[in-house]
């Protein structure tokens, strides 16, 4: 259980835009109209959980899944949705497509780590007590708390421990948002962290809903001890705890270790170290989901690797995405549907999505007014989805959050159509920012 102390300062809260999706909303192979988070897109989420049965009856090897449609028809949503089908510890990695040009590695090292952190390895191997969390300005941003280290006593049913750990621990503890009554798993030699769950105990004392909350034994036996949870390290975490040579239990709180380069020869001892675990008895492979946006935006040589990645025996699913129709393949003058090489088109099963209509848009700033904890007026709502319906899906979605400002400072308790309004015309959307920049295009500074 965790106890935490509070600090002289604001903690920082952050809702993905995504967080909201739970799965595919899907009963059997049926698709219902609103469901784990996701509205419509009934024809793509029920090819979704097709392609979720496939893998699960390990009839997926050597494929991939392409989502076309236009921007904002939730082609993310999607992806994440069949991860979350897959199961709990399946890994979700999303990159995009024009991130290979911008890391200080080779195009195809940045791919394979990707591939391999999509990659889980279940291995077979207490209760949080107090949790002191020191925060700091960000060095590049006075706004900005981070943490600079943190103060944590573990309890199991036999002992307490306390240790001091460093700034990267306590962002891990942050990121994994452990609070007052979670259970969770450390991982020594990697520093992964696991929230298991809440306590019985916490989950009365907090009152939440037992349906909805999986309640968790306090471990038994000493703090530090041998593996006897279960818990998902991807292949990545592995090459990087062989890279590095960690030195155990105290190195992850104290430091230790030093960056080194993945080779391919360090893989391969890991790839060979896990097979052995599976022969045995003492792990399994989950297959996660890397998921490549702006698929359009790889070049011919990146295309090549991908296409060699899907026959490989420890291969992720891998789903692209692409907003693009016919255009030019990335460094040649080939001409091909969403910039994707013919020879790995064809390897491809591609799942469409549709432009959504104005009671989808609605029912989807309902929900994400709801994971944001925000309430809006009925009018606000009506008013909200038709700048969904008349700009995008997306710029709707953004404007939320400045009208809840705005709300505030008027000392208004749910956002009111004036508030909309306000906001509308503070910010703009795409179409609105173009109109200005033609009116204004002769002062505007140009390329050519």
């Amino acid at each position: 259980m965790a106890e935490i102390k509070e600090v002289p300062v604001t903690r920082f809260e952050r809702v993905g835009a995504h967080s909201h999706i739970k799965g595919l909303g899907l009963d059997g192979l049926k698709a219902r109209i609103i469901g784990d988070g996701l509205v419509g897109q009934t024809e793509a989420r029920e090819a979704a959980g097709i392609v979720v049965d496939m893998v699960k009856k390990g009839k997926f090897a050597g494929r991939a899944i392409l989502l076309a449609g236009a921007p904002g028809t939730g082609k993310t949503a999607i992806a994440l949705g069949i991860s979350r089908e897959l199961g709990r510890d399946v890994p979700f990695v999303p990159i995009s497509g024009s991130e290979i040009y911008s890391t200080e590695m080779k195009k195809t090292e940045f791919l394979m780590q990707s591939l391999r952190k999509a990659i889980g390895v279940r291995i077979h191997e207490g209760e949080v007590l107090k949790l002191d969390i020191e925060k700091v300005p960000h060095p590049y941003n006075p706004y900005q708390q981070v943490p600079k280290s943190a103060t944590i006593r573990l309890k199991t049913t036999k002992e307490e421990k306390q240790f001091k750990v460093d700034e990267t621990f306590a962002t891990s503890l942050l990121q994994q948002g452990v609070e007052p009554g979670d259970v969770i798993q450390i991982d020594a030699d990697t520093g992964r962290i696991v929230k298991l769950g809440k306590t019985e105990k916490a989950i009365k004392q907090q009152k939440l809903d037992l349906s909805t909350q999986q309640a968790i034994p306090v471990p038994t036996g000493p703090v530090m001890k041998e593996k006897e949870f279960v818990y998902t390290l991807s292949l990545h975490d592995l090459d990087l705890t062989s890279a590095r040579r960690s030195t155990g239990f105290f190195s992850l709180f104290f430091g230790g270790g030093e960056k080194a380069e993945i080779t391919n020869e360090i893989r391969q001892s890991i790839d060979e170290m896990v097979k052995q675990w599976v022969d045995v008895g003492r792990a399994e492979i989950i297959p996660g989901v890397l998921f490549i946006d702006e698929v359009h935006m790889l070049d011919i040589e990146a295309f090549a690797f991908l296409n060699r990645a899907m026959e490989s025996e420890l291969a992720p699913i891998i789903i692209l995405a692409s907003n693009r129709g016919v255009t030019k393949i990335r460094g040649t003058d080939v001409q091909a549907p969403h910039g994707v090489p013919l020879d790995l088109l064809d390897r491809l099963l591609i799942i469409t999505t549709r432009m959504y209509s104005k009671k989808e848009v609605e029912e989807i700033l309902k929900i994400r007014a709801k994971e944001e904890k925000i309430e809006l007026k009925e009018d606000a709502l009506k008013y909200l989805t038709e700048i969904g319906v008349r700009a995008s899906l997306r710029y709707a979605v953004q404007l939320v959050a400045p009208a809840h400002d705005i709300a505030i400072h008027n000392k208004h308790e749910k956002i009111t159509k004036k508030d909309l309004e306000e906001a509308e015309k503070l910010f703009s959307d795409v179409k609105r920012s173009v109109k200005h920049l033609k009116e204004y295009e002769k002062l505007m500074l140009s390329s050519g």
